[in-house]
């Protein structure tokens, strides 16, 4: 089957992000073979994962699936992994989003895209359903974790994600300081 990399961008993101857009940039230049799909991904949790459901049903038959998941996306390509069982790289990902984004209740404006919308109390309960509580299969999950990530504790997806490979760089920050050295490595890890 034809390989097909699902990249999955974090809360108030898009598929313009740097880590998304290197990703592609590697893919066409060393892997054009490679399909990749990066969704523009809903600003509400539910629908985000039924566009995610959706994606995979699209071309699950047909193609070798690994993920990518960034942030929000990490926690969204976890909850994948559990349901489907496709290999994951999660880059900072997020374990307990529906803690961390009680802070940003309220109107909210993606940076990218410019979408405006209002961040309730019920998304931090469509996050929760979402969540993994243990992992089944640590050898197909690879965490890429900096510790000087800013916005989330790193030593959570230290402790979830134990038994999976897992690379823990000192500083860096949210955005994975230095990505761009590991997209084949990304790619070997998955099997695509």
């Amino acid at each position: 089957m034809p390989p097909l990399l699902i990249y999955i961008h974090g809360f108030n993101s898009s598929p313009l992000s740097a880590k998304a857009q290197q990703m592609r940039d590697w893919c066409e230049t060393h892997r054009p073979d490679i399909k990749l799909e990066v969704p523009r991904l809903a600003c509400y949790p539910a629908e985000a994962a039924d566009q995610l459901k959706a994606l995979v049903s699209t071309y699950q038959g047909d193609y070798r699936i690994g993920l990518v998941g960034s942030s929000l996306g990490g926690y969204l390509s976890t909850w994948l992994n559990a349901q489907f069982g496709f290999p994951a790289v999660l880059v900072n990902p997020a374990v307990r989003p529906y803690e961390l984004l009680v802070d940003y209740l309220g109107p909210q404006q993606n940076p990218y895209t410019g979408e405006q919308y209002v961040l309730d109390i019920h998304h931090m309960d469509e996050l929760h359903a979402l969540d993994t509580k243990s992992i089944s299969h640590p050898d197909t999950i690879w965490l890429l974790q900096q510790e000087g990530d800013e916005v989330l504790d790193y030593r959570q997806a230290v402790e979830m994600y134990q038994g999976c490979k897992q690379t823990i760089e000192a500083g860096g920050d949210h955005a994975f300081v230095g990505f761009d050295r590991y997209p084949a490595k990304i790619i070997q890890f998955l099997g695509l």
